[in-house]
């Protein structure tokens, strides 16, 4: 039997966590959300304690991706281990997901979109529940996860592709350009100790280069919390990058993203109506 073709999607990376439900919940949106033979990366930093291992075990049996998964026999770190995972996807186009992540229908795909409608975006953040800057539906606030997935997915399709730009990407999930990520060179694991700080470090050099850090609108990942820098990861950035922090403060203050927030507010309740169910099953 001939092999399925590799998906021209980008591929997934998967940093494992130690939060041995958030991992199951993490696997079973990427099964129902996720076409099949999508290629996944679940790389173990020697985080996995014996139930993830059988969760993950379990799950690579019966998943319908493309899935491999690695271990370290030592800890690395989170941001060294997640730059040796980005370096041996060279130019390749990923998607890096927080361990406590669950995509909603349609994700990656979307995700493929907005990067493919502007080549000078490097990175694409989807909206998140738990997102600082990408949140919905309230900015810099969490909220829970959504209860309809499938009507939150579809709203969020039906927005329209404009990709507003944001202060940096954002840690619940993110696309990287693999040509822009090769460019300004591997993450700095001497200077942060989480993904967090590592991936704005990343993301301002490369809009110091010129290429864009943009919300993509018509996705949706959610997350359980929001996710936050090491000790002494913002003393580093805010050294390094002195006006990061106005920045985003004038970002969270001024609220550009208040108009997209509403317009998908307004899809998602038009998908609900009688009306629009009417429409549906009349």
């Amino acid at each position: 039997m001939t092999p399925p073709p590799a998906s021209p999607l980008p591929i997934v990376l998967l940093p494992i966590g130690t939060d041995d439900d958030a991992l199951d919940a993490c696997l079973g949106a990427l099964d129902a959300g996720t076409p099949a033979g999508t290629r996944l990366w679940l790389a173990d930093d020697a985080q996995a304690g014996p139930r993830a291992l059988a969760i993950i075990e379990r799950w690579l049996t019966r998943t319908s991706l493309q899935a491999d998964y690695t271990r370290r026999p030592r800890m690395l770190g989170e941001v060294a281990h997640m730059d040796q995972m980005l370096a041996a996807c060279g130019d390749v186009d990923v998607v890096v997901l927080s361990p406590d992540a669950q995509p909603l229908p349609g994700w990656l795909q979307q995700l493929a979109a907005c990067l493919a409608r502007d080549a000078a975006i490097a990175t694409a953040t989807p909206w998140c529940n738990a997102g600082e800057t990408a949140a919905w539906p309230r900015l810099g606030e969490v909220s829970p996860p959504p209860d309809d997935v499938e009507r939150t997915a579809q709203a969020c399709a039906a927005m329209p592709p404009l990709h507003p730009e944001l202060p940096a990407a954002v840690a619940h999930a993110v696309a990287l350009r693999g040509s822009a990520r090769k460019r300004v060179g591997g993450l700095d694991s001497a200077s942060y100790a989480s993904w967090y700080a590592a991936l704005v470090d990343l993301s301002l050099r490369l809009s110091g280069l010129g290429w864009r850090n943009v919300l993509c609108e018509t996705a949706f990942v959610a997350r359980g919390g929001e996710g936050g820098p090491a000790d002494g990861d913002m003393d580093a950035l805010n050294a390094r990058w002195p006006t990061f922090t106005p920045r985003l403060a004038t970002f969270l203050m001024d609220d550009p993203l208040r108009g997209p927030r509403e317009r998908l507010a307004a899809l998602y309740a038009d998908i609900g109506s009688p009306e629009r169910q009417r429409d549906l099953f009349g």
